[in-house]
């Protein structure tokens, strides 16, 4: 079989016929054909279900390699994995192998929450599912969903109990294909500012009937199962954030070195360097985030809460920043479409935002984490975390534990990332201007969970300053991430890039 590498260097992504199709607003069906070809589906499966899925972070690498590429078809072609998360979580034996044998056979999975009027509040739901015979039916819009035209089956939020509440919804897996004509109508495609050959458009159902089988969990469980499978999906977010970033730093260093201006080519310019350097600082600093968070699925799944919800905030956050910056590397030429690889720069500019956004913002992931803030305060003056699921987080080829969806947790008693930092600081072996790095990485986290102890925050009244504090408490948690996996390293390597990464860190908690 070809490898993802030179898959992703055929005619299929050919980056002037991407360019074409993105201009069209066409969907990349080739490409997406080309994946299913390469079996990237079977990734999207868990090995208990009848794919090749043991870590997460196989999937991740895999997508973010894909990213790296092209974003709009990472986007296209992942969201079957983001749809099918639930069912991996909840669902029945049978109804997982069923899914998994489907997927693997290139169905399209897509998930379908969000509502025209309510956007991502899912209590606001306003989809309905009534008890009918041995089965259920369905009525009501779901808009804005990735694929929602395109896919096979579509794992769909309703209300189940009038009243609505927590647990007053339900998730099912439609089939399409059992569906009485006219039960399900796809709406219009939405014209997007980024991705813009992606499927995103929406259903409409009208007494959709489907079986007792399509319900995915117990009846009334579907926003807990949702918020747990959003725990693992938004992983898989910022694998796609960080394939951006790689492709942007690319297409800019190769822009800097061929571009010659008087006779020097821009990257032997020292202000240019120094714009790639931090451009690179922030990559890595970003990745160590994400690689921790989702090793953590499998790892320390009772954390992932918190885990998930600073890499989904962070890591796209740090490339949109990144990107920005590296836009002054390339001048006005690299958001000109006809110009520096056929516009390529532009396009990810453009694509890259839309992950902030998907499977919940930087906005509602920092409220999650703010609402765990005295659970993480009191969990650091224990200085109590898990030691194995700490190694295997932050162990470079680590075997996965089994994935056990019955540990994931709405909320956590801990990060064990950031409680077993003063530990790593201490074993510590390096040079002066390391250690001291480091020191004052711990200094700046004990700060934070100090501040966020004596924080007072009324129910639906979150001050701006507790927002600050997550942001600053995300930049420890990738300072320590950083910290972690470079003294987990068979060999570790040199202190430059750990160096780098960590000062970038301080920077921005505003450490001196």
């Amino acid at each position: 079989m070809t490898d993802l590498s030179t898959l992703l260097r055929g005619a299929a992504f050919d980056p002037a016929t991407l360019a074409k199709l993105d201009e069209a607003e066409e969907f990349p069906a080739d490409a997406c054909a080309a994946l299913d070809d390469f079996g990237l589906p079977g990734y999207y499966v868990p090995a208990e279900h009848g794919g090749v899925l043991r870590g997460f972070d196989e999937v991740a690498t895999l997508l973010r390699e894909v990213a790296g590429r092209d974003l709009t078809v990472a986007v296209a072609h992942g969201k079957t994995y983001l749809g099918a998360v639930a069912t991996w979580i909840a669902g029945e034996p049978a109804a997982a192998a069923r899914l998994g044998e489907r997927i693997r056979a290139g169905a399209v999975v897509s998930c379908a929450l969000t509502e025209r009027a309510h956007g991502s509040d899912l209590l606001g739901g306003e989809v309905t599912a009534r008890p009918a015979g041995d089965g259920w039916t369905l009525d009501g819009e779901k808009w804005l969903i990735n694929n929602a035209t395109r896919a096979e089956l579509v794992t769909v939020l309703a209300k189940t109990d009038p009243a609505g509440g927590p647990r007053g919804f339900t998730l099912f897996l439609l089939d399409k294909n059992r569906l009485e004509p006219g039960a399900l109508t796809p709406s219009p495609k939405v014209p997007t500012y980024g991705v813009r050959g992606a499927d995103i458009s929406g259903i409409v159902l009208r007494d959709a009937r489907v079986g007792a089988d399509a319900v995915i969990g117990p009846v009334g469980h579907g926003i807990e199962i949702i918020l747990k499978a959003l725990h693992i999906t938004r992983t898989a977010c910022v694998a796609m954030s960080l394939g951006a970033g790689d492709h942007a730093l690319e297409l800019a260093g190769a822009f800097a070195r061929e571009t010659v201006v008087d006779g020097r080519p821009l990257a032997d310019r020292p202000a240019i360097q120094r714009v790639l350097a931090d451009a690179a600082a922030a990559l890595d600093l970003a990745s160590a985030a994400a690689t921790v968070a989702v090793r953590a699925i499998t790892g320390l799944p009772r954390e992932l809460s918190v885990h998930s919800a600073v890499a989904k905030a962070f890591v796209p956050a740090q490339v949109d920043d990144l990107i920005a910056r590296l836009t002054v590397a390339l001048g006005p030429y690299g958001l000109l479409g006809a110009d520096f690889r056929h516009g390529a720069f532009a396009k990810l500019e453009r694509d890259a935002r839309i992950i902030g956004i998907f499977d919940g913002s930087s906005l509602v992931n920092r409220n999650s984490l703010i609402d765990q803030f005295r659970r993480l305060s009191r969990a650091w003056r224990k200085g109590e975390w898990n030691v194995s699921g700490l190694a295997e987080v932050t162990t470079p080829d680590a075997a996965p534990s089994p994935f056990r969806p019955g540990a994931l947790s709405l909320v956590t008693d801990g990060n064990s990332v950031l409680t077993a930092l003063p530990g790593a600081a201490r074993a510590m072996t390096a040079s002066d201007r390391l250690t001291g790095l480091v020191d004052r990485v711990v200094a700046a986290t004990t700060g934070v969970h100090e501040e966020m102890a004596a924080l007072t925050i009324r129910p639906h009244a979150v001050p701006p300053a507790a927002f600050e504090l997550a942001e600053r408490y995300e930049l420890c948690y990738a300072a320590a991430a950083g910290i972690h996996l470079w003294l987990h390293e068979p060999r570790p390597a040199g202190e430059t890039r750990l160096v780098a990464l960590l000062e970038r860190a301080l920077t921005g908690v505003g450490a001196r």
